[in-house]
């Protein structure tokens, strides 16, 4: 048996030019990105010797519209990929994928193939939060990408509306296959002026890696060598964003826990106890800030995953890592003692047996796998499931 595949599509709104993608998550490898592959159907009778065009438009929004005044702009857009389609410009070298293959079986002499490749030097999706403005149509800060497909004399004719495809996709980032071992840690001290002694606190986690919905354990020990005593502990998982476009930079908490539990941590005394903490958006929604995924209108909305960048190339866009965080409160004379561990949060890889069902592997991501690997020259045509791309549009 040979499992069907979803195909998204979309038509223009004359009805005279057809797109088809087998997918819209494209996934970044670090050293290289999942190609964009689809099939275009085009009119003839409607292109009298016009051409088509597909671009890659990446929209990096470092600021909200409605602060835009006296022609100050924050967003900046970039054509990463313009090509001719129709009639193909060069020939066709690349291999087809099997779904191409099929497609263009199925629509017969007015489709044509496309492939494409987004650099890896292109930023990941992502969204921040607007804090929960209901009915705000704005558009969103963050990095968007848009798969325009449309009908022009040339590469910069994007006048037609109508005669224009446009579709939203997503360049995401997953957890390497292989996670490194190593437990982070680190430890920090604090001497006082006026007294003898340094109070010492060391933070350990388990492991670097921790996935989406997964507890995050933080291993606390406080040795108190000074004559100051502690008062309380806050825990927490912190976000930290940086605008690469402006050097700006922020943090939101995105799980904490202040308790006395242990305290107080007296002079000559010692501490050794373990917090647990869930990174998650729930209660988090109406924080103004806060980085998400770049999602589509029907999919989760999560916390954004780790940026991971390649050691040849220069961060682009938005970067988000996070760290776990313990402050002892030594009240208002004596100050507090931080401890910063940075570890990192994602999805595990799509089809990885190890953590299998943990990570965000859509459903037509993992038919689009079982489609490829079990495709045959006789395989027919009810394999292939249309739906209509108009509905997913980013929110």
């Amino acid at each position: 048996m040979v499992a069907s595949v979803k195909v998204f599509k979309k038509t223009s709104p004359n009805a005279k030019l057809t797109v088809y993608l087998g997918k819209r998550d494209f996934v970044d490898h670090q050293d290289h990105v999942d190609p964009i592959e689809g099939v275009v159907v085009a009119d003839p009778d409607y292109l009298k010797g016009r051409k088509v065009f597909c671009q890659v438009i990446v929209t990096i929004r470092y600021g909200r519209e409605q602060d835009e005044v006296m022609g100050l702009k924050f967003v900046k857009e970039l054509v990463l990929i313009n090509e001719q389609v129709v009639p193909p410009r060069r020939s066709q070298d690349k291999k087809l994928c099997p779904l191409q293959d099929r497609l263009l079986k199925k629509l017969g002499a007015n489709a044509y193939a496309f492939t494409f490749t987004l650099p890896t030097t292109a930023p990941a999706s992502i969204v921040l939060q607007e804090g929960g403005r209901a009915g705000d149509t704005a558009p969103p800060v963050g990095v968007e990408y848009d798969f325009l497909t449309f009908v022009g004399e040339n590469e910069n004719d994007r006048s037609h509306k109508r005669s224009s495809v446009s579709m939203a996709i997503r360049k995401v980032q997953y957890a390497p296959l292989t996670p490194s071992s190593k437990q982070p840690s680190t430890m920090v001290s604090k001497g006082f002026t006026f007294s003898s002694g340094k109070l010492n606190l060391q933070l350990t986690l388990d492991r670097e890696l921790f996935y989406h919905g997964e507890q995050i354990r933080f291993n606390v020990n406080v040795k108190n060598e000074s004559k100051k005593t502690v008062k309380g502990i806050l825990v927490a998982v912190v976000q930290n964003v940086e605008i690469t476009l402006i050097n700006g930079h922020y943090n939101k908490r995105v799980a904490s826990l202040e308790t006395r539990e242990g305290c107080p941590i007296t002079p000559g005394t010692s501490m050794s106890k373990t917090f647990a903490l869930t990174p998650m958006l729930n209660g988090q929604k109406e924080v103004r800030g806060i980085a998400l995924d770049g999602h589509l209108k029907d999919d989760e909305v999560n916390l954004a995953s780790s940026t991971m960048i390649a050691e040849c190339n220069e961060a682009t866009g938005f970067v988000v890592s996070y760290v776990a965080r313990v402050k002892l409160d030594l009240g208002s004379m004596g100050g507090e003692l931080v401890a910063d561990v940075p570890f990192k949060l994602m999805h595990p890889a799509p089809g990885s047996a190890m953590y299998q069902g943990k990570g965000k592997l859509t459903k037509t991501d993992s038919q689009q796998g079982r489609y490829e690997s079990n495709y045959a020259r006789e395989d027919d045509d009810e394999n292939i499931v249309f739906e209509d791309f108009a509905r997913l549009r980013s929110t």
